[in-house]
């Protein structure tokens, strides 16, 4: 059962007889990422760990830039305090947050979608003192954002502008240029103490900061480094948002701690990104089911075969058995597989990453890697060195940790011949039609292998008859898009039940994602009841 240990004047989930056993096990070491930074400067220099366009960074560039822009931060808050970016995937983060951790402060990513009402949000919870943007970006102007943001906080962070006039702002490039007379000694960094803090979605309520510590993302990298086949020398392509545990881990920590580098993309484009992994000879690439459709059409139209790339970890969304088969086809060197996991435990499956077991890499979430997962009345629940230490509020933490200390996913899922995973849905996406159970993700498998469609929601909507409905909202390949009747027909022909298949169809343009390619079906049924298309 889990304690609490105060480190740093934060108070965090401890075990401590799990964290002897990752410090035994080497999953947690002594070693912070800054040291790594430092002993990277000083024996390669010359190693590119970070591409952003025209921009190359090697070891000795990035920690010149980092520790720089620590001592500018420490002259304006103290070890332990909140700095956050609000920034795309430019190479500047990665300045940014590695100079936080050489300053013993907690790094906050934020999605650059976010507008005023969330960005206030986070900003006043974490009391932040320093926050990073972009004068502009996609034709949004963030620091005008800022400004109206910042008036209404009581206690309101410093704002430096990264690219772009600073304006009212402070200029990003003044702080990497600090008084030579304010240097001073970087704090020493305990490894379990609280560095990094990542804001959930927030669909079902208010959203929660969860805590990371050096340590469990040293675990979750050395958990991908044994498990995806990384080696030194490696590249990962990185167009999920480094405001994402996914796109961060890739950018600011496997460089330093396996090796590898990063090439940034700040938009995706499934063409360049094609000619991107040709040019930078990427090796590996992880994202959600739209960029690997994307990427393999892309592919096909150019009849490419990326023979360089390694392996393609497909999770954050729904993802079809079809598409990973479909993907292994064409891309014939490469391993695809299915991986589950959260914010709160990234990667508790490693996926199956062997060409020779395509079966379990497309029909199931694959294996476990360090974490321990169990099924408590079909919910499953995870723990392992990887994991959070805990929320930014420790009271949040009650509902979703059961007394043995495994997180409380909230989703739903099954094994396959004993030590694989299947996830089966939201335990609060079910769909309970006349009584039955429906699993909208394991109808959503089956109808994207429909010719005509190009995605597919399933959604529960009220009937006063039968308590919920389904309705499909998909995306068609060609207009008009199939209707019920066609789909039942389809439904019907591989056998699945009739209590399964959708009562009604909705064909959209698009269907609403967040930043990282999960479809957020909040908005589709919100949408859905606003508009009155009901029934």
């Amino acid at each position: 059962m889990d304690g609490r240990r105060l480190i740093e004047g934060r108070w965090i989930r401890w075990d401590e007889a799990r964290a002897r056993a990752a410090y035994a096990a080497g999953h947690w070491v002594q070693q912070t990422l800054g040291e790594a930074l430092q002993l990277a400067a000083a024996h390669t220099p010359a190693r590119v760990l970070l591409v952003d366009g025209e921009v190359r960074l090697d070891c000795a560039r990035l920690y010149a830039k980092a520790h720089a822009l620590a001592q500018s931060l420490l002259e304006r808050a103290a070890p332990g305090s909140v700095v956050s970016f609000m920034l795309p995937n430019w190479h500047e983060a990665a300045v940014i947050y590695l100079a936080a951790q050489l300053a013993g402060m907690v790094v906050n990513p934020i999605l650059p979608s976010l507008r005023d009402r969330e960005l206030s949000f986070v900003l006043r919870d974490l009391q932040s003192r320093l926050v990073f943007i972009p004068q502009q970006f996609r034709g949004y102007d963030y620091s005008a954002l800022l400004a109206r943001v910042t008036s209404q906080l009581a206690n309101p962070p410093e704002v430096a502008v990264v690219r772009g006039d600073a304006g009212p702002h402070m200029a990003y490039a003044a702080l990497l240029q600090p008084e030579p007379s304010a240097a001073r000694a970087l704090p020493k960094v305990d490894p379990d103490a609280a560095r990094l803090v990542l804001y959930t979605s927030g669909t079902t309520g208010t959203p929660k900061g969860v805590l990371h510590s050096q340590n469990t993302l040293h675990a979750l990298l050395q958990q991908i480094g044994r498990h995806w086949l990384v080696e030194p020398g490696d590249t990962f392509l990185v167009p999920s948002p480094v405001s994402h545990i996914g796109g961060s881990i890739y950018t600011f920590e496997a460089p330093l701690l396996l090796g590898s580098a990063a090439v940034l993309m700040d938009k995706w484009d499934a063409t360049a990104a094609l000619k991107l992994m040709q040019q930078e000879r990427c090796t590996h690439m992880a994202g959600a089911t739209p960029f690997l459709q994307q990427l393999l059409d892309a592919a096909r139209r150019a009849d490419s075969r990326l023979p360089g790339l390694k392996v393609f970890i497909c999770g954050g969304a729904s993802v079809p058995p079809s598409l990973i088969r479909s993907a292994a086809a064409h891309f014939d060197r490469t391993i695809f597989t299915r991986v589950y996991g959260s914010t709160e435990v990234p990667v508790t499956t490693v996926g199956v990453p062997d060409k020779h077991d395509l079966t379990h890499a497309a029909e199931t979430d694959g294996r476990a890697g360090f974490a321990e997962v169990k099924l408590a009345a079909g919910e499953i629940r995870a723990r392992g060195p990887q994991m959070l230490i805990g929320y930014l509020h420790p009271q949040d933490e009650a509902p979703v940790f059961d007394d043995e200390g495994y997180y409380r996913t909230g989703d739903l899922g099954r094994w396959v011949d004993e030590s694989y995973l299947v996830v089966s849905g939201r335990s609060k996406d079910i769909i309970i039609r006349k009584g039955e159970n429906i699993s909208p993700k394991e109808v959503e498998d089956y109808l994207i292998e429909h010719p005509n469609i190009a995605e597919v929601a399933i959604v529960g909507l009220p009937d006063a008859e039968r308590g919920e409905r389904a309705c499909a909202a998909l995306v068609a390949r060609e207009a008009p898009g199939p209707d019920v009747s066609e789909l039942r027909a389809f439904l019907t022909q591989l056998g699945v039940a009739s209590f399964k298949i959708p009562e009604q169809v909705v064909v959209l343009g698009a269907l609403p994602k967040n930043d990282a390619g999960k479809v957020l079906k909040h908005e589709i049924r919100a949408q859905l009841l606003r508009d009155g298309r009901t029934s």
